[in-house]
Order: structure tokens, then sequence, then C-alpha cells
């Protein structure tokens, strides 16, 4: 009996210990996006070396566990979705966002991703309206009234104006899970899926790179920036395969939980390596979305349910 108890005891400090491991390893990519566009690398390019790095780690990934990468109609579909609304089109507005705003704003507005996910789920009819949730997406829009109206809320008051474009990224990652639970993966699994997004990925950004002039020379000498880029990558690559791990092992309800700890972790990060220091009114604004958060979390029987495991209780980060 005291055996039992231990091993209970042992497995759930090791998912506790990879629940926190996720939420600070997805929080550390919004600075090492900081840093990636500091000297003036552009969106496109970013985004080319993001798939394509994050995308071969994926795709040893896939191949060391005997699985293929199909290409039916369906399955290139799929592909095509995920990379738009859940790569190419975010990750461009919010490396332009990051341009000007501190990361620690864009952590914060990753909270907004279920909240954004509840209205969206109510119009594509894949969930029921409830008062209690209704009153999560009421505190997410307070959260970003307190971003956005009072004077002392940013650094400078022009960066109002950007908080539209750095809201994008949240709004098609509540898309984006919402597509999945209606309309499934196409028989494919997580990381098959995500591989091949990557790939469709890469195959859309590199013309824009080159044609736009952002493209990324890969030789070296190297500088932060390219430091920042690779590192990104890999960790990115690395949580989403350890998120379905512990999905598959703990239960969507608890991995969803990582959302807190990416904002959280994300703000601190910003903290620790960009020296970034921010306004009562940003903890105020975190401390709203994470109530909002709470209220609109899915309930534990749709969310077990889900086709995708629960993945749009976190979006695709």
């Amino acid at each position: 009996m005291e055996e039992a108890v231990g091993a209970r005891v042992r497995e759930r400090v090791l998912l506790m210990a990879v629940l926190i491991l996720l939420g600070a390893g997805w929080g550390l990519t919004q600075p090492l996006s900081k840093v990636a566009v500091s000297e003036g690398y552009r969106h496109f390019g970013l985004i080319f070396w993001q798939l394509a790095i994050s995308g071969t780690i994926l795709g040893i990934l896939t191949f060391a566990r005997g699985r293929t990468l199909p290409l039916g109609q369906s399955q290139v579909r799929m592909y095509l979705v995920i990379a738009l609304i859940g790569t190419v089109v975010p990750s461009s507005t919010s490396y332009q966002a990051l341009v000007y705003l501190p990361s620690s704003i864009l952590s914060v507005l990753l909270a907004l991703v279920p909240i954004f996910a509840f209205p969206i789920a109510l119009v594509l009819a894949t969930d029921r309206f409830t008062w209690l949730r209704f009153g999560g997406l009421i505190c997410g829009l307070l959260g970003v009234f307190c971003l956005i109206w009072p004077q002392a809320s940013l650094p400078e008051r022009w960066m109002v104006a950007v908080i539209p474009l750095a809201l994008v990224a949240p709004v098609l990652y509540g898309l984006e899970g919402n597509v999945v639970a209606k309309w499934g993966m196409a028989g494919l699994g997580p990381i098959q899926l995500l591989f091949g997004a990557s790939v469709i990925g890469a195959v859309i950004s590199a013309p824009l790179a080159i044609g736009t002039g952002h493209w990324i020379d890969p030789r070296p000498p190297w500088g932060k920036p390219d430091f920042a880029l690779a590192f990104s990558s890999v960790i990115h690559a690395g949580v989403y395969s350890a998120y379905v791990w512990l999905v598959g092992r703990a239960g969507a309800v608890f991995a969803a939980q990582v959302s807190y700890l990416v904002t959280g972790f994300g703000v601190v990060w910003a903290m620790l390596l960009l020296g970034e220091r921010n306004s009562g009114w940003v903890w105020a604004a975190m401390a709203v979305m994470f109530v909002g958060l709470f209220l609109v979390r899915p309930r534990s029987r749709r969310l077990e349910n889900a086709p995708d495991g629960g993945k749009d209780a976190v979006g695709e980060m």
C-alpha cells in the first residue's frame, strides 16, 4: 500500500515537473523572439528558419516513431490550414509587434488564446454558451483594457497602436484549436500534423522571404539574433512534443494548465534576460486575464474527448 502511494506521489511530482518545464520553455521563446528581431531581421526570414529547424526535429521524431507523412488531399489541406493560421500569419504579426512592444506584453496577451477560442467555438458550434465562460471573455477584454487605456500602462503611449497587431496571434491560435476540434486532424497524429505544417509553411515562407528581402543568410559569423532564433526553434519542437506526451500521460485538462505558466514565465524571462519592467497596469491585466482563463477553461469531459487532445486550450504558441 505504501509503495503504491509512493509511486503515485512520484508520478505526480514528475508530471508537475514536466508541466513547469513546458511553461518555462514556451515562455522563453517570447524574449528569444524579441532578441531575434533586435538587429533588423524581418518576419518572413525568421519564420522560414523557425519552420526549417523545428520541422527538421519534428520530422526526425516522426520517422523515428515509424510514422510517415501522408500526402492525401485531406492531409495536405490540413497542413496548409495549420501552417497559415498556426504559424505563418500569427508569427508574422508577432515578430512585427515585437519590434515595438516589450516581450512581456506579448506574453500577457497570449493568455487570451483560450478566451478568444470561446466565442469562435460558439460560431463554429463546437461549444455551448455558459454565463460563467462569458464572464471569462469579459475578463479577457478587461485585461486588454488595462493595457490600452491608462496612460501609464505601456512604456510609451504610441505603443497602444501596436496592440491590435499583437492580438492577431492569440485570435488565430484560438481559431486553430477550434478548426481542429470541429474537423479533426485528417487521421494524423499531433506531431505528424505539425511536421507537415512546418514543411508547407517553409515552402510558403521561403519565396516570401526572398521576394521581400527578408532572407537570412545562414552562413557564419552568427550573432545573438541567429542563436536566439535557433534556440527558440529547438525549444518549440521540444516543448510541443513533450506537451503531446503530457496530454497522453496526464490528460488534457492537467496539461492545459500550462497556459498560466507560459504567460508567467514569459514575463519573468523578459525581466531577467531583457531587463524589462512592467507598470502596475500590466500586472493587473495579467491577473484579470488569468481569472478569465480559469473561467473559460474547457470542462473535463469536453476537453478529454476533443479530437485534438485538448490542444485548443493552449494554442500552437
